[in-house]
């Protein structure tokens, strides 16, 4: 993700949070998921997301499908099962 990409995520990411008056803790349940990646993306870190996370951020943003660059499918499996096992309190 070029550091353009990755601040327009970051930025839609707090602007949403910003007028739904949520949490991370909030926009991470509504997207399935965790708080970590959450942080992650809205703190820019330049990390390319899984299709798996992209597709929850453009789902809750109203971005079209695909609309985000993901990371190669050989990242996927860790990072896919990180996000699988998050805490749904």
């Amino acid at each position: 993700m070029s550091g353009e990409e990755s601040t327009l995520l970051a930025r839609a990411l707090i602007e949403f949070r910003e007028a739904e008056g949520i949490s991370e803790r909030e926009l991470a349940r509504r997207t399935w998921l965790s708080e970590a990646t959450i942080r992650t993306f809205e703190r820019d870190r330049g990390d390319l997301p899984t299709p798996i996370v992209a597709r929850s951020f453009e789902e809750v943003l109203g971005w079209a499908p695909g609309s985000i660059k993901t990371a190669p499918s050989e990242a996927m499996g860790r990072e896919a099962s990180a996000d699988s096992a998050m805490d749904l309190e």
